[in-house]
């Protein structure tokens, strides 16, 4: 069983990579959080999570072992295949899914597409004991900041605002200085928006 490759990306694309080692390129299926951490990137080392039927054989690529762990998690799910996993960690980074999973959100996981109602419930129903216990204080404190940031996320959409744009400033706001008011929250967006 291969657990990394290391070597030289030759190509690059939000799907998948293609990784050269002593004169072999694999192909590796990739999420876009993954894609966003290797781009402009050279020499890398994938982790790899290889998925061996009588019809094919893939390997799945990851920038970190949490994003992989996630990923055996939530094929080790029934009804969620390697695909439907791979499309999970690119809608949301392991931090978050393993946070909607511990919160019993079932929208935030209902979102993604392939998810249905009952695969969202099945994943946290299935998971919730085994990520719960790997959830870190941040990120428990990080559900106290949600109601904040949603407040100022709200009022700064209704101004005009981008919404991607001030979600990024609000996570970075918030990086910084979880002890911000919503007031607070918002003027400091409003300068760096």
């Amino acid at each position: 069983m291969i657990d990394y490759i290391s070597g030289t990306i030759t190509g690059l694309s939000p799907a998948h990579l293609t990784i050269e080692t002593t004169g072999v390129g694999y192909f590796v299926n990739i999420s876009l959080n993954s894609f966003s951490k290797l781009e402009n990137k050279g020499t890398v080392k994938i982790l790899i999570h290889e998925v061996i039927r009588e019809d094919s054989h893939q390997l799945f690529g990851f920038a970190d072992e949490d994003e992989r762990e996630i990923f055996r998690h939530l094929i080790s799910v029934s009804g969620i295949g390697a695909n439907t996993a791979r499309m999970v960690l690119s809608s949301l980074s392991p931090s978050d899914v393993r946070k909607a999973i511990v919160e019993a959100n079932v929208n935030v996981l209902q979102s993604i597409k392939g998810i249905g109602l009952k695969t969202a419930q099945r994943i946290i129903v299935d998971l919730k004991d085994k990520v719960g216990k790997k959830a870190s204080a941040a990120e428990i404190f990080a559900a106290e900041d949600n109601t904040k940031k949603e407040e100022a996320l709200s009022a700064l959409v209704m101004l005009g605002f981008a919404r991607s744009a001030v979600i990024k400033v609000l996570d970075k706001l918030l990086g910084e200085d979880k002890t911000l008011t919503v007031e607070e929250l918002i003027k400091k967006a409003l300068k760096n928006l």
